[in-house]
């Protein structure tokens, strides 16, 4: 008998990546996106897998961040999220970060091409067909009201929710050159950067005073009344919450000086505002960490009053949006089927992961895991010392259902080391090198698991050392 096909609802980064694993596997896909038929208040294109808030994938430091590490897995997974990823890279430090429209257009052009996939726009407005014997629930953090009022229906849970804030996008050319300058912190650098790949903005102690005073005092977006206690995720907080937990928090948070050094005058500023570069074309820059819920009006007025900013044009304003997500330990099997209809997984955002490549890498797992079902195939877990595998146990049962959370990928999820106690006469690993210990026991697990046969994990770890000797 024919397979069934699976249906993939959403498509954004975790959608893409579902639909691109199960297609691969040899499933036929059906990928539903209701834009541009339904639009939603964040989105400007009708492109899959557009990215809303920042066109950062964070550290692409293998060797010891856990970001890096998860990068490097889905690379040995055949990502298409990283693989178009690295081809819209721009310059960011040692960061991955992209020219959105670039991003999106070729992750659409490659699923729009593939031939086992097939793409419906229109609104999967309730619980989907029961004719649908796969389905992949993959509507982020803007699932339809709809959708997620049936979902509640089943599991008989409240939805979970938080704010998730957006920053503003400025035009380079109308950024002051004569008071800001291009460096990135420690002047670290990547394959396509040159160590000067953000545009930093610098403050003395009286106008960091005067920027928290006025920042504070703004007018911000009002919320609806059943909205007023839902909480807001640390990833991505705006910044005028943090500035009202203390006056020194943006000082130790994204406007914290260290590692740079005013090109003009060779001084040390009190505090700094970085830009990033937004496209590849490096006509757009973003505000890093600088999502606000101030209105309109007030973004433009306070953030001009930023040195190198006074004339700033802004090509897109902050905002704020509902974010939902569901209780996934509680709700989910291992295989993110729903306890209540297993023939409904779930992946990305809505699962209570946060961050780009967290959502994509849960929507990789959700096609393979579809599609071993749908090919009557036997289906085991990457290990839980990989990134992959320590995400999947957290959201699967790791994670304490009360006070469930998103998270982002980080090494606090993975397996402790097997290092030696104090009576061997071995030392501990502390810093990067315990860090370095995590990274590469999860790249040579995630390499065994997946068979990649191309990466060179040893590399990674030279190239790491040679760069932090030449910093």
């Amino acid at each position: 008998m024919e397979n069934p096909p699976l249906h993939i609802i959403g498509g954004g980064l975790a959608g893409s990546e579902a639909a691109w694993q199960a297609a691969e596997q040899g499933v036929q896909v059906i990928l539903h996106e209701m834009r541009p038929n339904r639009p939603t208040d964040v989105h400007k294109t009708k492109n899959l897998a557009e990215l809303v808030c920042s066109n950062s994938f964070r550290s692409d430091d293998a060797s010891a961040n856990a970001v890096g590490v998860l990068h490097a897995e889905m690379r040995m997974l055949n990502s298409i999220i990283m693989s178009e990823a690295d081809i819209a890279a721009v310059p960011a430090g040692g960061a991955l970060a992209v020219d959105r429209d670039i991003f999106a257009q070729g992750v659409e052009a490659r699923l729009a091409a593939h031939p086992n996939i097939t793409i419906e726009r229109g609104e999967v407005s309730g619980l989907p067909d029961e004719n649908w014997e796969q389905v992949i629930v993959a509507t982020g953090p803007l699932t339809s009201d709809a959708l997620a009022a049936a979902v509640r229906g089943i599991t008989g849970e409240e939805d979970l929710a938080f704010f998730d804030a957006i920053a503003p996008i400025i035009h380079a050319d109308s950024v002051n050159m004569d008071i800001a300058w291009f460096q990135s912190r420690y002047d670290k650098t990547s394959a396509i950067g040159d160590g000067r790949d953000y545009i930093n903005c610098p403050m003395s102690k009286e106008q960091y005073e005067h920027f928290i005073d006025e920042m504070l005092a703004g007018d911000k977006m009002s919320f609806h009344q059943w909205e007023e206690n839902t909480p807001y995720f640390d990833g991505c907080m705006p910044v005028e919450v943090m500035a009202a937990r203390g006056r020194e928090t943006l000082r130790f948070g994204p406007m914290k000086p260290v590692g740079l050094t005013n090109a003009h005058d060779g001084s040390r500023p009190y505090a700094v505002v970085q830009l990033r570069q937004d496209n590849r074309l490096g006509t757009l820059f973003n505000m890093v960490g600088f999502q606000t819920k101030l209105k309109y009006g007030e973004q433009v007025r306070v953030f001009q009053m930023i040195p190198g900013l006074e004339e700033a044009k802004f090509a897109r304003l902050g905002g704020l949006h509902r974010n939902t997500f569901i209780n996934s330990p509680r709700l989910l099997d291992s295989q993110l089927r729903l306890h209540k209809m297993p023939r409904l997984r779930f992946a990305g955002q809505i699962t209570g992961v946060e961050g780009y490549v967290e959502s994509a890498c849960i929507g990789g797992m959700a096609g393979r895991m579809a599609a071993a079902e749908i090919l009557g195939q036997s289906w085991t877990a990457p290990p839980e010392t990989t990134a992959h595998g320590a995400l999947l146990g957290h959201i699967t049962g790791g994670a304490m259902a009360d006070s469930f959370q998103p998270m982002n990928v980080n090494f606090g999820l993975f397996p402790e080391l097997q290092e030696s106690d104090n009576k061997t006469g071995k030392r501990k690993l502390k810093g990067r090198d315990r860090k370095a210990a995590f990274a590469r026991r999860a790249l040579i697990a995630m390499q065994s698991w997946s068979g990649d046969s191309k990466t060179d994990i040893e590399a990674i770890f030279t190239h790491a050392d040679e760069a932090r000797q030449r910093a």
